[in-house]
């Protein structure tokens, strides 16, 4: 089973490449457990909320990997949870980190905001490119620190989806 992890800040194009690489190499596609919290408790987040958020995740991504198929597509992971903790709350459980670095992750693909229009669906809060920009900085620090194999993917959504492709292929071809 190779995993595979789609990273970087809200409206740079997870979900949609996700379901592209579904369509395109078969896998299975593990959604953001976040999306369903707030759908489901319609409010915002608070602290409080960060571990059951984090449960969440990773029961859903257990699941899958419990299916050992043999592309698991991860719409976002725990440092999805990590860094939006630090930037709406200033603090992260502890655990968070510890539970993130004990799992295995084949690929990180770290997508760039730029060239992209952010896109207000209910749930994001970072309408500004520079926040965007942070928050991918933060992603590329923290996975390059932690020495996590990544892509980062830049351009256009014509570029995006072959780069994408590209790498997810080499992936599978390992």
């Amino acid at each position: 089973m190779k995993v595979l992890v789609l990273a970087g800040p809200e409206s740079s194009g997870k979900s949609w490449l996700g379901s592209e690489i579904q369509t395109h190499f078969g896998g299975e596609l593990v959604g953001e457990y976040v999306r369903h919290f707030i759908d489901r408790e319609q409010r915002d987040t608070c602290y409080a909320d960060i571990p059951t958020i984090a449960q969440g995740q990773l029961s859903w991504e257990d699941a899958a990997r419990s299916r050992a198929p043999e592309l698991l597509i991860l719409d976002t992971h725990l440092l999805s949870n990590l860094l939006w903790s630090r930037t709406l709350f200033g603090d992260c459980p502890h655990w968070i980190e510890s539970a993130l670095l004990e799992r295995r992750y084949d690929l990180h693909l770290l997508l760039s905001p730029l060239s992209i229009e952010w896109v207000n669906d209910g749930q994001r809060c970072q309408p500004e490119l520079e926040q965007r920009m942070a928050f991918f900085e933060e992603s590329r620090a923290w996975l390059a620190r932690h020495r996590q194999p990544l892509v980062a993917i830049e351009g256009d959504w014509k570029q995006r989806k072959e780069a994408v492709f590209d790498a997810v292929a080499g992936l599978l071809a390992r």
